[in-house]
């Protein structure tokens, strides 16, 4: 029976995109919403019932069919249902119910609302694939699946020429990583002879090579350093988008695959420090950019990107159950971010620029405060949130590993506190700059209700052993990744829960509510971070440019210049023999008699 819902738990929002995109617009919103909300409900119910009855997960595998099969290499397509795969469906399924219900009172006016929900029901589905695969080939089928969603929607309003460029941009970045990706797959194909995730996992080849270019497509699928750049564009879609790519899907599918084939990973230790190094870059970088920005969704992009750093850097340290456990933490609290800020956005006549906001905390106090106990989460604020603990976890992991590790990401943690209530003072604090009208609609709000309870308790499956000796995501993770790192001294735990308050003690003095915000001064740093640290220029200048130079010289190049020349041969050839067809029996009786002359007079050549 488990194996059947397993399949279900796919098939469902997979079976609901084949509908709305094929109805073709025809169909009532309302249906439309039903349709598209009530098949990832009936997913996340059906990961419910698996999760609460599945007496061990790690049995149950369910082939479905064979995909190809030659001489020293076979693939099939099927699914397993490991503690890891059980943890990713319970996010995507629930995160992703929530986004959808969210998306029927926010996308409720929008002509296109039947190709919305078919692309965000396709975009759950393909992650369900690319989760729940027992061959890192038909893992790689949900890894485009996820790709290509993430292009329709980012560029859903796609009159808007800005919209389809950041889409575009999306799609070429993320397809760099994922050339490398598919190249790292041949090479262990070739290596191990296999694509079977179990045998390769218990035997994994040291294979630098492999482990770099698996490593290069996890980079760009979860917006890293230097492959970054395209997820602060993303915000061109849909607020629903964005917190479905930034919580509950395509960002965290790097980290997934780095922690499905952790022995691989693990076998490589120069790979292990790159991704740990990686993963420092990326959350310092962001959390820089995060600082200046003042677009709300790109303050949370930039984050995201930050956060995302974060659970690399636990990968890197080999702390993979601290990775997983603020992979699900953060899915939480994004999601809430990101669809709180989109019920500001709505209010405030869809403007998106914190300066022009202010004061909002009295005229929408439900939202404020959704979206106050999503940024302490952020903020990993002590006790009280969910956040806390995944990222205690994983500081403890860092000063293990390394205490220049635990140090960048401590400063990480206080920059996080920073930018976050820098938004939150500025936003919902102060004096008002654009009034706000109407209301946060029921299917706003419950889901906004639902994810703020999870964001201050979620983190109470696995807490440090000073507060409470609670570890069931650990134990739950435990046959996969072993035991998790000892817990370092008390002062770690100290230093981890001061710093925040710190953070948001900055906040105050530089944002506190007052006549007339702080502005810091615009030097060059700032232009700098707010651009992205240059990336984008950097790229235009050494690649983009260069490209398009080199393709408008080779408009002309010499292989057209045949092609041209062949085609005007024939055209002359042409007109040629079109004069010998005049139509005069006399000019055609001519012809031949010279013919049979010029043969006669070859045969009696001697």
């Amino acid at each position: 029976m488990d194996a059947l819902f397993l399949k279900l738990i796919v098939a469902f929002p997979l079976l609901a995109a084949a509908i709305l995109l094929l109805s073709a617009g025809r169909m009532p919103a309302r249906a439309t919403c039903v349709i598209g909300t009530g098949s990832v409900g009936l997913s996340a119910l059906m990961a419910a019932r698996v999760a609460t009855h599945a007496t061990s997960p790690a049995s149950l595998h369910v082939p479905l069919w064979s995909w190809m099969r030659v001489e020293g290499f076979s693939t099939r397509i099927a699914f397993t249902l490991d503690p890891l795969s059980l943890v990713m469906m319970l996010v995507v399924t629930f995160v992703g119910f929530l986004i959808l219900l969210y998306a029927c009172g926010y996308m409720r006016d929008d002509p296109d609302i039947a190709r919305f929900f078919g692309y965000m029901t396709l975009f759950v589905a393909a992650m369900l694939v690319l989760v729940f695969s027992s061959d890192l080939l038909s893992l790689y089928i949900g890894w485009e699946g996820v790709g290509i969603c993430s292009y329709l929607l980012i560029g859903f309003w796609h009159i808007d020429s800005a919209n389809v460029a950041a889409a575009r941009k999306a799609f070429i970045v993320t397809r760099i990583g994922d050339a490398a990706m598919l190249c790292g797959l041949l090479l262990l194909a070739t290596r191990a002879g296999t694509l079977e995730i179990a045998p390769l996992l218990a035997a994994p080849p040291a294979s630098a090579t492999a482990a770099f270019l698996l490593l290069g497509g996890a980079v760009a699928k979860s917006a890293q350093a230097p492959l970054q750049t395209w997820l602060p564009d993303a915000m061109a879609g849909p607020t629903p988008v964005s917190a479905l790519i930034h919580a509950a899907t395509m960002v965290t599918a790097g980290v997934y695959l780095i922690a499905r084939l952790h022995p691989l990973f693990a076998a490589v230790p120069a790979a292990m420090a790159t991704v740990a190094l990686i993963g420092l870059v990326t959350l310092l970088l962001a959390a820089g950019s995060a600082l200046v920005q003042t677009d709300i969704k790109r303050i949370l992009a930039y984050s995201t990107m930050s956060q995302i750093g974060y659970m690399f850097l636990a990968l890197g340290a080999g702390a993979w159950q601290a990775a997983i456990f603020h992979l699900v933490t953060h899915a939480v609290f994004k999601a809430l971010l990101f669809m709180a800020a989109g019920a500001v956005i709505l209010r405030v006549h869809h403007r998106q620029d914190i300066y022009q906001m202010g004061g909002l905390a009295r005229a929408m106090p439900g939202v404020f405060a959704a979206f106050l106990a999503g940024a302490a989460a952020l903020a990993g604020l002590p006790l009280l949130t969910a956040g806390f603990y995944s990222k205690e976890m994983i500081l403890q992991g860092a000063w293990h590993a390394n205490p220049l590790l635990w140090a960048g990401a401590l400063l990480g943690a206080l920059a996080t506190a920073v930018y976050i209530f820098r938004c939150i003072f500025i936003v919902f604090f102060g004096p008002r700059h654009t009034d706000p009208t109407g209301r946060t609609g029921a299917t706003m709000a419950l889901p906004l209700l639902c994810l703020g309870i999870l964001a201050l308790v979620g983190g109470w499956i696995d807490m440090p052993d000073a507060i409470a000796p609670v570890h069931l995501l650990s134990r739950l993770l435990s046959p996969l990744f072993g035991a998790p790192t000892a817990e370092g001294p008390s002062w770690l735990l100290w230093t981890g829960s001061l710093v925040p308050l710190a953070g948001v003690g900055l906040a105050w003095l530089l944002w506190r509510p007052r006549i007339r915000a702080f502005t810091p001064p615009e030097d060059a740093v700032a232009r700098l971070a707010r651009t992205g640290w240059g990336f984008d220029t950097l790229y235009d200048t050494l690649v983009v440019r260069p490209f398009v130079a080199l393709g408008r010289l080779n408009q002309t190049d010499i292989c057209d210049r045949l092609s041209d020349a062949t085609a005007a041969t024939a055209r002359a050839g042409g007109r040629m023999l079109g004069r010998m067809q005049s139509g005069q029996v006399r000019r055609y009786a001519g012809w031949i008699a010279a013919g049979t002359i010029a043969a006669l007079c070859l045969g009696a050549w001697p």
